[in-house]
C-alpha cells in the first residue's frame, strides 16, 4: 500500500508527529494496587459513556484491555478539554489550571485519589505511548484559550492535529500498528474527525465566541461572520458548507486505508469510529446545512445498522 501524497498543510504536522514518535520513555511501571487501578478504569469508563456515545460504542469493539485503555485516553482528553471550556474562569485561571493538570496527568506515579491520572499513567506504561503526543494534545487544547479564529485551512489543520490527530496517534499504540508508515493516515483521520466536529458545532461555537471555519474561504464564498452569528442559511452558506463537506470526505477517504496498518483486533473499532463520525456529514446535508438550530447526529439504530458492513470491510479490504 503506497502512502498518500503529502499536502502542503501536512508538512509541519508530519514533522511534529515524527518528533513525538521518538519521545518514548520506556520501562515505566505504575505503582498502584489492583483495586485502586480497577476503580480508576471504571471512572474512565463512566466519563466516556457520559460524554461520547459514539466513542463508547466504537471502543466496545476492542478486546477488554485495549477497551479500558482507550477509555482512559478519552477521559484524559475530556478533562483536558473541559478545563479550557470552563465558562466561569478567566483565561489566566484556565492556564494555571491546565498547567497543574498537565503536571498531574503526565506523572508516572499519580496518587490513587486522581483516578483518571492513575488509569492514564497505567495505559501509557502498558502500551508504551510516547509522552510527546500527550504534551502536544495539551498544547493544542490550550490554543482555545487565546485563539478564536483561523485564517486558512492550514491553520485549522494545525489546530485539528493538536486536539484530534494526537488522540489518534496515541490510540494507535493501544490498537497496535505497523511502524511510521501509519502516521500520515492517523494525522488525516484526526483532522477529518475534528473538522466534522467543527462543521456540526458551528452554531454553538459561534455563540461561545469561536468561529473555527477558515476565514479566507468564508470570504471566498461570501459568508460573513454576522451571517453565522444570526444563523442565516443563505445560498452562499450552502455552497460553502458543500465545499467543506466534500473536502472532509476526501480526508476520510485518504485516511481510511491506514486502518490496514493496525493490528487486526483494533481495525473494527477505529473503522467504526471513523465511519460513524463521517455519517454526521450526511445528516448536515439532509438538514439543508442547518447547523445553527440543531445538532447533527446519527441515531443509535443508524449506528448499529452500519456496523456489519464496517466490520466486513475492516477485516477483508485495505480500504474501509
Amino acid at each position: 500500500m503506497s502512502l498518500i501524497q503529502t499536502q502542503p498543510w501536512e508538512v509541519r504536522l508530519l514533522l511534529a508527529a515524527e518528533e513525538a514518535f521518538h519521545s518514548h520513555t520506556g520501562g515505566i511501571k505504575v505503582k498502584a494496587d489492583s483495586s485502586a487501578l480497577a476503580a480508576a478504569y471504571r471512572q474512565c469508563d463512566m466519563i466516556t459513556r457520559q460524554h461520547s456515545r459514539t466513542f463508547y460504542m466504537a471502543s466496545a469493539l476492542l478486546p477488554p484491555e485495549k477497551r479500558q485503555a482507550a477509555r482512559a485516553l478519552y477521559a484524559f482528553c475530556r478533562i483536558t478539554d473541559d478545563i479550557v471550556d470552563a465558562p466561569s474562569e478567566t483565561s489566566e485561571q484556565k492556564r494555571i489550571t491546565l498547567r497543574a493538570w498537565q503536571e498531574q496527568v503526565m506523572s508516572n506515579n499519580p496518587h490513587a485519589g486522581q483516578p483518571v491520572c492513575l488509569a492514564w499513567a497505567d495505559t501509557r506504561a502498558q502500551f508504551n505511548i510516547p509522552h510527546g503526543y500527550a504534551s502536544q494534545l495539551i498544547d493544542g487544547v490550550a490554543r482555545d484559550i487565546s485563539q478564536a479564529r483561523y485564517a486558512n485551512f492550514a491553520e485549522l489543520a494545525e489546530y485539528a492535529y493538536g486536539v484530534a490527530s494526537t488522540v489518534g496517534l496515541m490510540a494507535m499504540y493501544i490498537t497496535g500498528f505497523q511502524g511510521e508508515d501509519a502516521l500520515p493516515y492517523a494525522i488525516r483521520l484526526g483532522v477529518a474527525l475534528q473538522v466534522t466536529n467543527i462543521l456540526r458545532d458551528v452554531g454553538e461555537d459561534a455563540r461561545n465566541g469561536r468561529i473555527y471555519l477558515p476565514q479566507d474561504e468564508l470570504a471566498l464564498f461570501g459568508v460573513s461572520e454576522n451571517d453565522i452569528l444570526r444563523g442565516k442559511i443563505t445560498p452562499q452558506w450552502q455552497q460553502f458548507m458543500a465545499f467543506q463537506i466534500e473536502r472532509n470526505r476526501q480526508l476520510y477517504r485518504e485516511s481510511l486505508p491506514g486502518i490496514a496498518l493496525l493490528d487486526r483486533d483494533g481495525r473494527f473499532a477505529i473503522a467504526a469510529a471513523a465511519r460513524l463520525y463521517e455519517a454526521i456529514l450526511k445528516d448536515i446535508e439532509l438538514s439543508n446545512y442547518d447547523v445553527f438550530s440543531r445538532r447533527a447526529s446519527v441515531s443509535t439504530f443508524g449506528k448499529i445498522r452500519r456496523l456489519p458492513t464496517i466490520w466486513w470491510q475492516s477485516q477483508t479490504t485495505s480500504e474501509v
